[in-house]
């Protein structure tokens, strides 16, 4: 298939086929990080504007150099450098870099929403690296890549996400991804933390650890977004490690197979034990490695690139 979209802004609004050339394409590209000069001209002479409303390390990092090893050109805006302080509006703060002729945007915001606003209103691709509680949609599909990659399949796995489903972006593209491609998703959190009627998105809600990680393939780990929340969702850090946070108490039964995932960053002793991070079934820095080539991915692909048509790299 032909990538046909201009942007993207979620997983919930991707087929499945869409998303399968997506991880193809992705696996296409993680090579040429292997390679002694890490660079190829896909996007020479693109322009791309990293557009960081929200702190990031990770994603804002992996973006700048994904748009660096295609050879496009990166401009990186963040809000106390914009305009934005001084009262200027989202919409003309895009119109004025589009006026500049500028390729694409990636964007994260607070506001749910706000990278589709921006998208229906620009005629430069926009990518979402982030909105509000909403989605994070090349999150998911690094976690696809890793997951495929680590166990040679998505379909049948079974994967409990375990932490702060309630704020959480990441957790919810990943369902969509995954229930997609016939994962069997579950959530474990405190009942505060479980978002109502999130078992019509087709996931099992579980409240005990123990139980939760007993077949899993996969423990995705979320930390506690406090930035998030506005009220007490729990008695205090403290009790929340104790009762939710992964350690090797809690995956003493976890299959010799199994891997553990968590978006960064970590809070180590909080939601996921220093031993556990850091132990041999974590694929957390694998993760971080095949972000880099999905968002490769994603600039190639919304700049109307097709990997199996054109000669490239």
């Amino acid at each position: 298939m032909r990538w046909n979209r201009k942007d993207l802004l979620g997983i919930e609004d991707l087929s499945v086929e869409e998303i399968n050339h997506f991880l193809d394409t992705a696996f296409s590209f993680r090579e040429i990080s292997t390679r002694p000069i890490k660079k190829v001209p896909a996007l020479r002479g693109k322009t791309i504007v990293n557009l960081f409303f929200e702190p990031s390390t990770r994603t804002r990092t992996s973006f700048e150099l994904a748009g660096k090893r295609l050879s496009a050109d990166i401009l990186n805006i963040t809000t106390a450098a914009s305009s934005l302080v001084k009262g200027e509006t989202l919409i003309d703060t895009a119109a004025n870099l589009e006026a500049m002729k500028i390729d694409m945007m990636i964007m994260r915001h607070s506001a749910s929403g706000a990278p589709h606003f921006l998208a229906s209103r620009v005629k430069a691709s926009v990518i979402n690296a982030g909105d509000g509680s909403h989605e994070h949609p090349t999150q998911a599909l690094l976690d696809m890549l890793t997951i495929k990659d680590k166990l040679g399949k998505i379909e049948g796995v079974n994967v409990v996400i375990v932490g702060d489903i309630l704020h959480s972006r990441v957790a919810r593209s990943n369902i969509w991804g995954l229930t997609k491609l016939g994962a069997n998703v579950s959530v474990c959190a405190p009942r505060t933390l479980i978002p109502r009627f999130i078992e019509k998105l087709g996931v099992k809600v579980y409240c005990n650890v123990y139980e939760a990680v007993r077949d899993a393939d996969v423990v995705y780990i979320l930390r506690i977004q406090l930035e998030r929340q506005k009220s007490n969702y729990f008695p205090s850090i403290r009790e929340y490690a104790r009762l939710f946070g992964i350690d090797r108490e809690k995956l003493r039964h976890l299959k010799k197979n199994a891997v553990i995932m968590h978006p960064g960053p970590i809070n180590r002793d909080v939601e996921l034990s220093g031993d556990v991070a850091d132990g041999e079934n974590s694929v957390i820095l694998e993760q971080v490695t095949n972000g880099l080539a999905v968002r490769m991915a994603a600039l190639y692909l919304c700049s109307g690139g097709d990997i199996e048509s054109e000669d490239t790299y």
